[in-house]
């Protein structure tokens, strides 16, 4: 068989992956299945892109950096964007089928936890959402204990000529990001002598931001559609999602600001 857009794609297969669990099918659950699992495929891609931009860092190819960044950022500026269609479902048409949810969550979505540990926003007790032994709790764990898109940053300042902070460098590998006074004199300095590390720098902070603006908007959309309601699941619902709200994984470039 030739190859075609459709066998190229596996449309029929991914026209498939739509099963509403509502009897009958309530109209809005399609919906929610799709812009769900559009977000995966998006996760899917920062992830690979993100695996990208350590590779730049760690080879000092700033300017290929600062492009896979860029397209970082676009990506989650569409998935902000896709928050406008899922605010379309009123509290009662997701009230038709939530229940149907069960004990499925958002939370227990492994890739965005995996997102948020190689961009150093770790947290080991997120681990237990995925059973033992299971394919997503083993690339939890991954991710986990690697080098994380700042552990290479360190890289390339390094490479630039930034001296790194020894503690930084020793740090335990499950440990969150953290600021440190030192790297951000070494930061600024950078930043105000060569405008090439100035647009990194800015690139960063543009996809932490982006980060940031999609965690609001989903808070936003959640307790829009259920309240102070519990989350599926078992979580805390929005109020689960509020604790990691303006929350850098970035915060030495954030602290800079202040020094200009």
């Amino acid at each position: 068989m030739s190859l075609t857009y459709a066998n190229y794609l596996k449309v029929e297969q991914l026209l498939s992956l739509q099963e509403p669990r509502s009897e009958p099918a309530e109209h809005d659950e399609t919906l929610f299945i799709i812009i769900h699992q559009v977000y995966e495929l998006w996760f899917k891609q920062i992830l690979h892109e993100i695996d990208r931009v350590k590779e730049q860092f760690a080879a000092n190819d700033l300017f290929g950096a600062i492009a896979t960044l860029k397209r970082i950022r676009m990506v989650l500026k569409t998935a902000v964007a896709m928050v406008d269609i899922l605010e379309t479902l009123t509290p009662l048409s997701f009230a038709s089928f939530r229940d149907r949810l069960e004990t499925a969550s958002g939370f227990q979505s492994c890739q965005f936890r995996e997102l948020e540990f190689v961009l150093g926003y770790k947290r080991p007790e997120l681990l237990v959402h995925q059973p033992e032994g299971t394919d997503a709790r083993a690339r939890m764990e991954r991710r986990l204990r690697g080098p994380t898109v700042v552990d290479r940053f360190y890289d390339l300042l390094e490479h630039q000529g930034a001296t790194i902070p020894a503690e930084l460098r020793q740090k335990e590998p499950a440990a969150a990001n953290r600021e440190s006074p030192a790297l951000q004199e070494e930061i600024l300095r950078l930043y105000k002598e060569r405008g090439e590390l100035a647009i990194l720098i800015e690139t960063m902070t543009d996809v932490d931001e982006g980060l940031q603006e999609w965690r609001y908007r989903h808070v936003k959309v959640a307790e829009r559609t259920i309240g102070s309601k519990k989350g599926t699941g078992g979580s805390s619902g929005v109020e689960f999602l509020k604790r990691a709200l303006f929350k850098p994984v970035f915060p030495d470039l954030w602290a800079i600001r202040s020094s200009f």
